[in-house]
């Protein structure tokens, strides 16, 4: 759904799960950490919050406030930088030397084999 000139709030990063505490499925949304939606099935918990998402980002637009771009439609460099302590600098150019591969190939393989 489109509201406005906003973003559609289908683009965002849903996730539905059951929750034991709850007895009943929560929904959420990386983009508004602070909403969630229970209900008793997947598909109701999604719906609920995708409305309440839109109704957010309707009032958001309306106050003038900064709507979350959605993560789907956002640009990445695929650089970051990462600072680490001496020790460990020193203990992972150790293994990539071992290795023979330098570190940044080192370290994107254990974030891969993470994933």
């Amino acid at each position: 759904m489109q509201t406005l000139s906003g973003p559609n709030v289908s683009h965002y990063t849903y996730r539905v799960t059951w929750s034991s505490e709850d007895d009943e499925f929560v929904a959420a949304c990386v983009e508004f950490p602070s909403l969630s939606w229970l209900a008793s099935s997947q598909v109701e918990a999604l719906t609920g919050l995708d409305d309440l998402i839109a109704e957010t980002v309707a009032d958001m637009q309306e106050q003038g406030e900064t709507v979350p771009q959605p993560l789907s439609e956002r640009r990445y460099s695929g650089k970051f930088n990462l600072r680490v302590g001496e020790s460990l600098h020193r203990r992972l150019a150790i293994e990539a030397a071992e290795e023979q591969v330098s570190i940044n190939q080192l370290v994107i393989r254990r974030l891969t084999a993470a994933g």
